[in-house]
């Protein structure tokens, strides 16, 4: 399963933004710079995830973005269903009209199960647990 630029480049975008903003707005060329993301396109993302809500931008000498919500509050489901909506392993799993053996598959319900684990690790992960992972505590040697 592949996951789309777009996401990467949201997610990673949302992360900066959660761990750079403690001063202010973060500027588009700084995200892009740290995140090794063509500003071009990461323009592009942000203004998405600010028309949904996920970040506010602010243009001019003193403008950036910021997150728009609490990093705990944003599961990155909600960033890949408005940046791709839904990522099925197959297209027949999306519309079963696609596939003509959709009747008879024998994989079908597999390649659903996989969907259904990934959408799973999605809605229980949030922005902040990226931006601020726990670091493994070391046991005894």
């Amino acid at each position: 399963m592949r996951i789309p630029m777009k996401v990467d480049y949201g997610v990673r975008a949302l992360v900066d933004l959660a761990q750079f903003t403690a001063d202010g707005p973060v500027r588009t060329a700084d995200v892009a710079r740290r995140q090794h993301i063509p500003e071009p396109y990461l323009d592009q993302v942000l203004t998405t995830l600010n028309k949904f809500g996920f970040i506010r931008s602010r243009r001019g000498p003193r403008g950036g973005h910021l997150l728009a919500r609490d990093p705990h509050d944003i599961p990155l489901s909600e960033v890949v269903a408005t940046l791709e909506g839904r990522i099925a392993p197959l297209d027949c799993i999306a519309d079963q009209d696609d596939c003509v053996l959709s009747g008879s598959c024998t994989q079908r319900e597999i390649w659903r199960g996989v969907e259904d684990a990934v959408q799973r690790v999605l809605e229980a992960t949030t922005v902040w647990e990226l931006a601020f992972p726990r670091q493994p505590v070391a046991g005894p040697l």
